[in-house]
């Protein structure tokens, strides 16, 4: 058995099923370039018979990337198939990833069916599939509450059509790590062939077990693992690709290791974080603000003296500088451009400019620039080409008067201006815009985030728009509140106003 340990990311298929972290095309690719430079050996680009969407980023994505298996979603039914080999016809090396559940729970209230039929459709999927691509993966959903005799049956159907991979999720994060790893340890047993194959692991975090029981298949065989950037992905979220690498990284003795450049991982952290308006949270294990940051006087004396003595891991390691350049008012362009670089992003030149411009007048503001500064007016300037845009935003407001808003809009190179009085700063500035968009709208969430301590700090806002029964999420930032709401309320807008 192989020691090599497959990385299978799945942040934008998996990841991309959270609420508010919907990408476009073009930012799939940027992020799936990233992964590849990462050293990830598979991309999970999407499902493409879900939407047209979907199938076109997986067939850019094929298009963009060299060496990475590009993989595609299916259920266990032709058409899904047909459509994923279809999306894949660009990709150095395709991947079809199909399958169907395997508890009682699917097989009795999702498919009102029987194991024997769920068995049987298990074994045709993959042996259909395999007219398309050689390399198919197989998916038994919710294995994780399937008992194991009967998925060791299914994984043997599966493996004799023709599986190079198979998958055992625990789809409900309901494992406890010995449970997960003994399924795997008896699969590893009890399935014959099951040496020829891959067997990857993916879990999610319901119950905050998600790398617990990814370490736990893998030690007991599972040598492909199914993770996410940050660890996004439904619910509670999917196994974090940080956390595996480092795991092992960090347990030599265990003798088993990723293809994974992990200098790359801060800065691939905070690309998917700013373009998926997905903040990370401080205290998150390897790229969190604060994982490598010492607080306690014990601690940072130990630190001081003996940087093990605290630390398991080099924050080098990872791509966390210590001695990064402080960027301030009196940072050049080549800083702001090598601190961008460092976060993975690029910026063409004209790009460059125009955030180096906003860059100036944010430190004018600001004593110091943070990583997050830096990615929001990175954003800023990737999205520049709304057709919805604010020109200008005026408020009055204060105790014992009626906040009262005048805007200015461009849609599509056309001016626009309307004034508006509200419930207070925010509900005004919207009311005037919603008199010139003219749609009916209703804001659902309204999320107002600070980056860091301060009162002349970037505030985010993270905005739920509901339009014709529809959901769409805005987001900004600005160190002016009101105006980071009525420019995530443009953003929203942005998104259904064509």
């Amino acid at each position: 058995m192989s020691d090599r340990l497959f990385i299978f990311d799945t942040t934008l298929r998996d990841g991309e099923q959270v609420p508010g972290c919907q990408l476009n095309t073009v930012e799939k690719i940027e992020v799936a370039k990233a992964l590849e430079e990462l050293g990830v050996d598979v991309i999970e680009a999407g499902f493409p018979v879900s939407s047209p969407g979907d199938f076109n980023s997986v067939v850019e994505i094929s298009k963009a990337v060299t060496w990475p298996t590009i993989c595609a979603l299916t259920r266990a039914v032709e058409n899904d198939i047909r459509v994923a080999a279809d999306a894949l016809k660009y990709a150095k090396r395709g991947r079809i990833h199909t399958g169907i559940g395997t508890s009682d729970y699917h097989i009795k209230y999702k498919f009102n069916s029987n194991r024997d039929e769920i068995l049987e459709r298990a074994r045709a999927c993959v042996a259909y599939a395999k007219r398309y691509v050689e390399d198919v993966q197989f998916y038994a959903e919710d294995a994780g509450r399937t008992d194991n005799e009967y998925l060791a049956r299914v994984i043997q159907a599966v493996v004799d059509a023709g599986a190079t991979v198979v998958n055992i999720p625990d789809t409900t994060g309901y494992c406890m790590p010995w449970e997960f790893g003994e399924k795997i340890k008896y699969l590893m047993e009890n399935v014959n062939g099951i040496h020829k194959v891959t067997i990857a692991t993916h879990c999610h975090n319901d119950l905050g077990m998600a790398t617990a029981n990814t370490v736990a298949g893998i030690v007991n065989g599972a040598r492909q693992a199914e993770v996410t950037i940050n660890g996004i992905g439904e619910r509670a979220g999917n196994t974090s690709l940080e956390e595996v690498v480092m795991a092992f990284r960090s347990h030599k003795e265990l003798g088993i290791d990723s293809n994974i450049n992990a200098t790359k991982i801060y800065g691939v952290s905070r690309l998917v974080s700013s373009l998926m308006n997905m903040p990370v949270q401080p205290n998150k294990a390897i790229v969190g603000r604060n994982a490598f940051a010492h607080s306690s006087g014990i601690h940072q004396d130990g630190v001081l003296k003996k940087r093990e003595s605290y630390e398991i891991i080099d924050p080098k390691d990872v791509g966390v500088d210590e001695n990064s350049i402080v960027l301030t008012a009196r940072s050049g362009r080549a800083a702001l451009k090598h601190r961008l670089h460092v976060l993975g992003v690029e910026l063409d030149k004209e790009q460059l400019d125009k955030a180096y411009e906003s860059f100036l007048k944010l430190a004018d503001r600001k004593k110091e620039i943070n990583d997050d500064d830096v990615l929001m007016l990175a954003g800023q300037h990737r999205s520049a080409k709304r057709r919805i845009t604010l020109d200008f935003l005026q408020v009055t407001s204060g105790v014992g008067i009626q906040s009262v808003a005048s805007v200015g809009i461009d849609i599509a190179g056309e001016k626009f201006e309307a004034c508006s009085s509200g419930n207070g700063p925010v509900d005004a500035a919207l009311s005037a815009i919603k008199q010139i968009i003219r749609r009916t709208t209703t804001v659902k969430e309204f999320l107002i985030q600070a980056i860091n301590k301060g009162s002349n700090d970037i505030g985010k806002v993270h905005m739920t728009v509901e339009h014709d029964g529809n959901h769409y999420y805005g987001f900004s930032a600005n160190t002016d509140i009101i105006a980071a709401s009525a420019e995530a309320y443009i953003d929203a807008i942005n998104k259904f106003v064509k």
